[in-house]
Protein backbone atom coordinates (compact mmCIF):
# COMPACT_ATOMS: atom_id res chain seq x y z
CA UNK A 1 0.00 0.00 0.00
CA UNK A 2 1.21 3.50 -0.85
CA UNK A 3 -0.01 6.16 1.58
CA UNK A 4 0.40 9.92 1.18
CA UNK A 5 0.35 11.84 4.46
CA UNK A 6 -0.25 15.59 4.70
CA UNK A 7 1.66 17.03 7.63
CA UNK A 8 4.36 14.45 7.11
CA UNK A 9 6.72 15.84 9.76
CA UNK A 10 4.13 15.97 12.53
CA UNK A 11 4.51 13.68 15.52
CA UNK A 12 1.54 11.50 14.57
CA UNK A 13 2.74 11.30 10.97
CA UNK A 14 6.27 10.25 11.90
CA UNK A 15 4.90 7.44 14.07
CA UNK A 16 2.58 6.40 11.24
CA UNK A 17 5.38 6.42 8.69
CA UNK A 18 7.44 4.07 10.85
CA UNK A 19 4.46 1.75 11.35
CA UNK A 20 3.74 1.62 7.64
CA UNK A 21 7.36 0.87 6.82
CA UNK A 22 7.43 -1.92 9.41
CA UNK A 23 4.52 -3.65 7.73
CA UNK A 24 5.97 -3.28 4.23
CA UNK A 25 3.93 -0.31 3.04
CA UNK A 26 5.22 2.86 1.38
CA UNK A 27 4.68 6.24 3.01
CA UNK A 28 5.02 9.62 1.35
CA UNK A 29 5.04 12.59 3.69
CA UNK A 30 4.14 16.06 2.43
CA UNK A 31 6.31 18.65 4.17
CA UNK A 32 6.67 22.41 3.80
CA UNK A 33 10.25 22.68 5.09
CA UNK A 34 12.88 20.84 3.02
CA UNK A 35 15.09 20.65 6.10
CA UNK A 36 12.65 18.08 7.50
CA UNK A 37 13.29 15.64 4.66
CA UNK A 38 16.04 13.81 6.53
CA UNK A 39 13.71 13.09 9.45
CA UNK A 40 11.23 11.48 7.07
CA UNK A 41 13.92 9.37 5.46
CA UNK A 42 14.98 8.27 8.94
CA UNK A 43 11.38 7.11 9.39
CA UNK A 44 11.60 5.19 6.07
CA UNK A 45 9.25 7.65 4.35
CA UNK A 46 9.61 9.49 1.07
CA UNK A 47 9.50 13.29 1.51
CA UNK A 48 7.48 15.46 -0.86
CA UNK A 49 8.17 19.18 -0.40
CA UNK A 50 4.97 21.13 -0.97
CA UNK A 51 3.33 24.01 0.89
CA UNK A 52 -0.36 23.12 1.18
CA UNK A 53 -1.21 26.70 2.15
CA UNK A 54 -0.11 27.97 -1.26
CA UNK A 55 -0.17 24.95 -3.61
CA UNK A 56 -2.59 24.46 -6.48
CA UNK A 57 -4.83 21.41 -6.44
CA UNK A 58 -3.06 19.98 -9.51
CA UNK A 59 0.29 20.07 -7.67
CA UNK A 60 -1.14 18.12 -4.75
CA UNK A 61 -2.93 15.67 -7.04
CA UNK A 62 0.39 14.92 -8.74
CA UNK A 63 1.87 13.82 -5.39
CA UNK A 64 -1.20 11.66 -4.76
CA UNK A 65 -1.14 9.92 -8.15
CA UNK A 66 -0.77 6.16 -7.75
CA UNK A 67 -1.46 6.19 -4.01
CA UNK A 68 -3.83 3.75 -2.35
CA UNK A 69 -4.79 6.06 0.52
CA UNK A 70 -4.46 9.62 1.78
CA UNK A 71 -4.14 10.80 5.38
CA UNK A 72 -4.58 14.41 6.44
CA UNK A 73 -2.61 14.82 9.66
CA UNK A 74 -1.55 18.45 9.24
CA UNK A 75 -2.29 21.27 11.63
CA UNK A 76 -1.25 24.85 12.23
CA UNK A 77 0.01 23.84 15.66
CA UNK A 78 0.17 25.57 19.04
CA UNK A 79 1.13 29.21 18.97
CA UNK A 80 -0.13 29.84 15.43
CA UNK A 81 -2.57 32.68 14.91
CA UNK A 82 -6.16 32.64 13.76
CA UNK A 83 -5.27 33.09 10.07
CA UNK A 84 -3.25 29.86 9.97
CA UNK A 85 -5.95 27.95 11.85
CA UNK A 86 -8.08 28.62 8.80
CA UNK A 87 -5.49 28.22 6.04
CA UNK A 88 -4.16 24.93 7.41
CA UNK A 89 -6.88 23.26 9.47
CA UNK A 90 -9.67 24.10 7.02
CA UNK A 91 -8.37 25.20 3.64
CA UNK A 92 -5.42 22.79 3.37
CA UNK A 93 -7.65 19.90 4.45
CA UNK A 94 -10.17 20.77 1.73
CA UNK A 95 -7.41 21.18 -0.86
CA UNK A 96 -5.95 17.79 0.04
CA UNK A 97 -9.35 16.10 -0.21
CA UNK A 98 -10.06 17.74 -3.56
CA UNK A 99 -6.68 16.61 -4.84
CA UNK A 100 -7.41 13.06 -3.68
CA UNK A 101 -10.66 13.09 -5.67
CA UNK A 102 -8.83 14.37 -8.73
CA UNK A 103 -6.10 11.73 -8.39
CA UNK A 104 -8.64 8.92 -7.86
CA UNK A 105 -7.43 8.11 -4.34
CA UNK A 106 -10.63 7.02 -2.66
CA UNK A 107 -9.47 5.97 0.85
CA UNK A 108 -9.14 9.10 2.92
CA UNK A 109 -8.55 9.55 6.65
CA UNK A 110 -8.73 12.98 8.21
CA UNK A 111 -7.43 13.69 11.70
CA UNK A 112 -9.74 16.15 13.40
CA UNK A 113 -10.39 16.90 17.08
CA UNK A 114 -12.93 16.25 19.81
CA UNK A 115 -15.15 18.98 21.22
CA UNK A 116 -15.88 20.86 18.01
CA UNK A 117 -19.27 21.89 19.42
CA UNK A 118 -17.52 23.93 22.14
CA UNK A 119 -16.53 26.80 19.82
CA UNK A 120 -19.30 29.06 21.12
CA UNK A 121 -18.90 28.21 24.81
CA UNK A 122 -18.72 31.25 27.10
CA UNK A 123 -15.14 32.23 27.85
CA UNK A 124 -13.70 30.16 25.00
CA UNK A 125 -10.35 31.46 23.78
CA UNK A 126 -10.96 33.26 20.48
CA UNK A 127 -8.13 31.60 18.55
CA UNK A 128 -9.04 28.15 19.83
CA UNK A 129 -12.66 28.78 18.82
CA UNK A 130 -11.47 29.58 15.30
CA UNK A 131 -9.47 26.35 15.33
CA UNK A 132 -12.56 24.35 16.34
CA UNK A 133 -14.66 25.99 13.63
CA UNK A 134 -11.94 25.33 11.05
CA UNK A 135 -11.86 21.64 11.97
CA UNK A 136 -15.66 21.47 11.79
CA UNK A 137 -15.67 23.11 8.35
CA UNK A 138 -13.01 20.66 7.14
CA UNK A 139 -15.14 17.76 8.35
CA UNK A 140 -18.21 19.12 6.54
CA UNK A 141 -16.20 19.56 3.36
CA UNK A 142 -14.92 15.98 3.48
CA UNK A 143 -18.35 14.49 4.14
CA UNK A 144 -19.67 16.17 0.99
CA UNK A 145 -17.04 14.55 -1.22
CA UNK A 146 -17.17 11.26 -3.11
CA UNK A 147 -14.45 9.54 -1.08
CA UNK A 148 -14.24 6.47 1.17
CA UNK A 149 -13.46 8.68 4.12
CA UNK A 150 -13.14 8.29 7.87
CA UNK A 151 -12.81 11.22 10.25
CA UNK A 152 -10.82 10.47 13.40
CA UNK A 153 -11.24 12.76 16.41
CA UNK A 154 -8.56 12.06 19.02
CA UNK A 155 -8.75 13.47 22.53
CA UNK A 156 -5.98 15.51 24.15
CA UNK A 157 -2.73 14.34 22.60
CA UNK A 158 0.23 13.18 24.67
CA UNK A 159 3.73 11.92 23.93
CA UNK A 160 3.38 8.94 26.25
CA UNK A 161 4.39 5.53 24.85
CA UNK A 162 1.71 3.58 23.01
CA UNK A 163 -0.42 1.22 25.08
CA UNK A 164 -2.08 -0.52 22.15
CA UNK A 165 -5.45 -0.22 23.92
CA UNK A 166 -7.97 2.53 23.21
CA UNK A 167 -11.58 3.66 23.45
CA UNK A 168 -12.90 4.12 19.90
CA UNK A 169 -16.54 4.87 19.10
CA UNK A 170 -18.91 7.41 17.57
CA UNK A 171 -18.78 9.30 20.86
CA UNK A 172 -16.49 8.82 23.85
CA UNK A 173 -15.94 10.82 27.06
CA UNK A 174 -13.22 13.45 26.94
CA UNK A 175 -9.77 12.10 27.69
CA UNK A 176 -6.20 11.76 26.54
CA UNK A 177 -4.54 9.53 23.98
CA UNK A 178 -0.92 9.14 22.93
CA UNK A 179 0.11 10.25 19.47
CA UNK A 180 1.67 6.83 18.97
CA UNK A 181 -1.68 5.13 19.62
CA UNK A 182 -3.39 7.57 17.23
CA UNK A 183 -0.93 6.54 14.54
CA UNK A 184 -1.60 2.86 15.23
CA UNK A 185 -5.35 3.43 14.90
CA UNK A 186 -4.83 5.24 11.59
CA UNK A 187 -2.72 2.33 10.33
CA UNK A 188 -5.51 -0.06 11.27
CA UNK A 189 -8.17 2.12 9.63
CA UNK A 190 -6.24 2.17 6.37
CA UNK A 191 -6.82 -1.55 5.98
CA UNK A 192 -10.46 -1.37 7.12
CA UNK A 193 -13.49 -0.98 4.86
CA UNK A 194 -16.21 -0.90 7.54
CA UNK A 195 -15.69 2.71 8.66
CA UNK A 196 -16.32 4.53 5.39
CA UNK A 197 -18.41 7.62 6.06
CA UNK A 198 -17.88 7.40 9.83
CA UNK A 199 -16.69 9.95 12.37
CA UNK A 200 -14.95 8.21 15.28
CA UNK A 201 -13.70 9.62 18.56
CA UNK A 202 -10.60 8.20 20.21
CA UNK A 203 -9.09 8.22 23.70
CA UNK A 204 -6.96 5.83 25.71
CA UNK A 205 -8.87 2.79 26.92
CA UNK A 206 -8.81 -0.88 27.71
CA UNK A 207 -9.63 -2.42 24.33
CA UNK A 208 -6.87 -3.59 21.96
CA UNK A 209 -6.90 -1.56 18.77
CA UNK A 210 -7.92 -4.40 16.44
CA UNK A 211 -10.81 -5.31 18.72
CA UNK A 212 -11.78 -1.65 19.20
CA UNK A 213 -12.06 -1.25 15.45
CA UNK A 214 -14.43 -4.21 15.23
CA UNK A 215 -16.57 -2.83 18.05
CA UNK A 216 -16.65 0.75 16.75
Amino acid sequence: MRVVIAGGHGKIALHLERLLAAQGDDAVGIIRNPEHAADLRDSSAEPAVLDLEHAEVAEVAKVLEGADAAVFAAGAGPGSGSDRKDTVDRAAAALFAEAAERAGVRRHIQVSAMGLDRADDPGMDEVFAIYLRAKAAAEDDLRARDLDSTILRPGKLTDEPATGSVHLADSVPAGEVSREDVAAVIAALLADDTTFGRTLELTEGNTPIDEALIRA
